[in-house]
């Protein structure tokens, strides 16, 4: 009886190890990946603040929380698809691609055409702000949440790329962490930022002198701080949505923009890592702000068709 006991105590310290090593491989893992999906993390991040710009303050948290449990519903999607279709039909990824490429070059070469077309961004009036209805809020959540989509399907995808491992449990695991990972640094950044000018208010009460004039400069500085977000954040939508076809195009059968982003980096072959980087990003952004205008142009005809065929 006592032998048996023992051994039983065996298999669990085995089972306990496997259970640690396991654990041990998932967190590299995701750690690998969560490096490579990085740069589209940034980009969410630049992204999402400008959903919640014009929000009454009291409004900002519930609405990123909103958004933030649109993302985690988004993910789990997400990666239940793409495993299931690694296994089924990988074939059509890259098509999945295009369409979320097309997609966020869209929604970045609309705003940057309303913000010509108006001649400055746009600007929120304090009635506005304090009678947004909540069918408003209900479109800023669910434009937030599609564009988050896109972007968490990007990171999965890249995720699932760089998953060393056979076992479907371990990758489940892994794009589990990464997800929960991904969406903590994003929306978590995103919360502490829209609520840095709150903090400078309440710094501005209190002594010493010192915390009052870095509270000032809080509150003063955030409305810059959020402007260069929007200007950011369509621009990661460029640049991400257009390397998004760069890259998906030459998966399907269309190489010939990749051959030219590809011949453009090399002839900088011996600048620095940052430059290649930046002109690298800068050809996306502008393949995304072509082909972004050219879709914006046909649902701007598609929209006055329809308006006809009404009447």
């Amino acid at each position: 009886m006592s032998s048996s006991f023992f051994a039983l105590l065996d298999d669990i310290a085995v089972l306990a190890k496997a259970a640690a090593a396991s654990i041990d491989d998932v967190v590299a893992g995701a750690a690998r990946a969560s490096v490579k999906s990085a740069g589209v993390v940034i980009d969410d991040a630049a992204v999402t603040p400008q959903y919640v710009q014009g929000i009454s303050p009291k409004r900002e948290l519930p609405i990123i929380w909103k958004i933030t449990r649109g993302s985690l519903l988004n993910k789990a999607i997400i990666i239940v698809a793409i495993l299931l279709l690694s296994v089924w039909a990988p074939w059509i990824f890259p098509w999945l691609l295009l369409l979320g490429g097309t997609y966020l070059a869209f929604e970045g070469a609309e705003k940057l055409w309303h913000w010509i077309a108006s001649r400055h961004g746009e600007e929120h009036s304090v009635e506005e702000v304090v009678e947004r209805s909540e069918t408003s809020e209900k479109q800023i959540v669910a434009s937030a949440v599609r564009t988050d989509l896109v972007l968490s399907t990007e990171i999965m995808l890249i995720s699932l790329a760089n998953i060393d491992s056979d076992s479907w449990g371990m990758r489940l695991a892994t794009l589990i962490v990464v997800a929960l990972l991904m969406t903590v640094a994003v929306y978590g950044s995103v919360a502490l930022l829209v609520k840095m000018d709150d903090a400078g208010f309440w710094l501005r009460r209190r002594r010493p002198r010192a915390l009052k004039v870095f509270g000032t400069w809080l509150v003063k500085a955030m409305p810059w701080v959020f402007r260069t977000l929007s200007v950011v954040g369509v621009v990661a939508m460029l640049w991400v949505g257009g390397h998004i076809l760069v890259v998906n195009l030459a998966e399907v059968g269309v190489p010939w923009l990749l051959d030219l982003l590809h011949t453009i980096t090399e002839s900088i072959h011996g600048a620095p890592g940052a430059v290649i980087w930046v002109v690298d990003s800068a050809v996306s952004a502008v393949v995304g702000l072509a082909w972004g205008l050219v879709v914006v142009a046909l649902v701007q005809l598609f929209g006055r068709i329809r308006a006809r065929v009404s009447r």
